[in-house]
């Protein structure tokens, strides 16, 4: 294993530590045309794949993988007997780790030669991993750390798309936060926002792993459930429902119970547009607030089911 250190990765960027081992034309053309090509995208798959594709191109080897706590793991080519691994750094940044398999050994040459060309997949590894990161912040609702309105946007489409390839339906809950106004009046925003804070908490305690929760807009919330019809929806609703309404948000000498209002419905019909799910669920929640608030509805596409109470 050798260690691409923050010193060795720097120097590597200006010729120094680094410098061109072969000393030959093939080195330099495949260096400079990996440069330009790097250049071209921010994703990390795509450079690594055009890493993979040049690099073959000077030192021949069978497969590639990479690993970063960031980005994941990506796997090129087939993995082999031997192998040779780089952890990659910058003085701001941990690049994760790149291993190259072989059937036969790397010679020392080889290894520069690929060291080398890591140098020149640095800065743009680095510009991938916080575009990534600067694309996932905005889709995260930055109180709660949930997914916002985008990201709940972008989580039906994929499982629309999915109930369109294999058949699987999917529920939407739509969870508001009964009376909130007088806590933000009595209290204070701040308060509120801890109230908001600690509901959004408590939906992702409740929910399964596969589940996905986003903050709708101001208190309301999303959870959208995969693999599941109306009935499963409804018994989810009512355990989260009966979980909000056990806590106790302290604030000073007084404790806030909040409770929720709850409106479920499921996608079963992958030609339905998924603005008829949102809606239902929607009609669904104001079904709740009219009965009285703390308590469940749904709205099945063809029925509407009857309500759920304590």
């Amino acid at each position: 294993m050798r260690d691409l250190s923050q010193t060795s990765s720097a120097e590597a960027l200006n010729g120094g530590l680094f410098s061109d081992p072969l000393a030959t034309s093939a080195l330099l053309d495949v260096r400079t045309r990996l440069a330009h090509a790097l250049q071209t995208t921010l994703d990390t798959g795509e450079l690594l794949s055009l890493f993979f594709r040049y690099s073959r191109q000077l030192v021949d080897y069978n497969g590639l993988s990479y690993e970063s706590e960031s980005c994941g793991k990506f796997k090129l080519g087939h993995r082999a007997v031997h192998r040779c691994l780089y952890n990659m750094t910058l003085p701001d940044a941990d690049l994760g780790s790149v291993t190259f398999f072989r059937k036969t050994r790397f010679s020392d040459d080889e290894q520069k030669s690929l060291e080398t060309l890591l140098a020149s997949l640095a800065f743009p590894l680095r510009n991938a991993q916080q575009y990534r990161q600067a694309m996932q912040m905005a889709l995260v609702d930055p109180l709660t750390r949930v997914g916002n309105r985008a990201a709940m946007e972008k989580a039906l489409e994929r499982e629309h798309q999915l109930l369109q390839r294999n058949g699987k339906p999917f529920a939407l809950l739509m969870v508001d936060i009964d009376h909130f106004k007088q806590v933000n009046d009595r209290f204070g925003h701040g308060c509120g926002d801890q109230v908001i804070a600690k509901v959004a908490k408590t939906i992702e305690q409740v929910s399964r792993s596969t589940d996905m929760t986003f903050r709708y807009g101001g208190e309301e919330f999303a959870l959208l459930l995969s693999a599941t019809g109306a009935a499963g929806a409804l018994i989810t609703a009512e355990r989260l429902r009966r979980a909000i309404e056990k806590l106790k948000i302290r604030h000073a000498d007084t404790a806030i119970a909040p409770t929720a209002s709850i409106g479920v419905s499921a996608c079963v019909d992958p030609a339905e547009p998924l603005t008829a799910l949102v809606e239902r669920a929607d009609r669904a929640l104001y079904s709740a607030k009219r009965a009285g608030r703390n308590r469940s509805c749904c709205e099945a596409p063809a029925h509407t089911l009857k309500a759920v109470t304590q």
